[in-house]
This record gives C-alpha cells, sequence and structure tokens, in this order.
C-alpha cells in the first residue's frame, strides 16, 4: 500500500483487493501516519480496487470515526461502479463524500 501526506491531508492509495488480509496493515500504517502527522483530511483513493470485504469497510468507518473527532473529513476517490455499490450497500456514503474525476 501507498501513503502520501501533503500538510495535513492523508491519501491512501488503496490496493487492489482489501480483505481481512492486508485490512490489519492499513489500519496501523494509517493510525500511525494520522498521529505522528496531524492529519485532519483522509483520501482513499480506489482506482485500483475492485473488491473489498467487511474489514475493509471496519478500516474505512474507525479512519471517518478517528477524523471526525479530530474535526476533519474523510472522502474517496477514483471509484468504480462495482466499489461504489458496496459502499453505498454498507452506508459508508452516507458518512464519506465521494469525489468524481473531472473528465
Amino acid at each position: 500500500m501507498k501513503y502520501q501526506v501533503q500538510e495535513n491531508c492523508l491519501t491512501i492509495f488503496l490496493p487492489s483487493e482489501i480483505d481481512h488480509h492486508n485490512s490489519e496493515e492499513l489500519r496501523r500504517e494509517s493510525d500511525h501516519l494520522i498521529e505522528r502527522n496531524h492529519i485532519r483530511y483522509v483520501i482513499f483513493d480506489f482506482k485500483e480496487t475492485d473488491f473489498m470485504d467487511s474489514s475493509g469497510i471496519g478500516v474505512i468507518m474507525g479512519r471517518y470515526r478517528r477524523i471526525f473527532m479530530l474535526g476533519g473529513e474523510v472522502c474517496a476517490v477514483h471509484v468504480g461502479e462495482r466499489m461504489r455499490k458496496i459502499l453505498t450497500m454498507s452506508g459508508v456514503t452516507k458518512i464519506m463524500q465521494i469525489y468524481e474525476e473531472d473528465n
């Protein structure tokens, strides 16, 4: 997984699959970066992602709760149709803005 920190914003470039095998690493690394860099905004980049199970949803929800308590925001970009369905069915779209690309 790749991460990019710019000022108080963390972009998480998600892998092709987010499941119980890699969600713990994602949780640990992102929390470390959030704490160390005083992050207030988290962007989940779904460009490469085509599968996510409930543990991936848990990672997103956990980061949302953490950032919300700090007064920040969480959003998603490059969300394909399949991932949009997963995020909508799980209720994540009610707490997280999904930004469309400008074509």
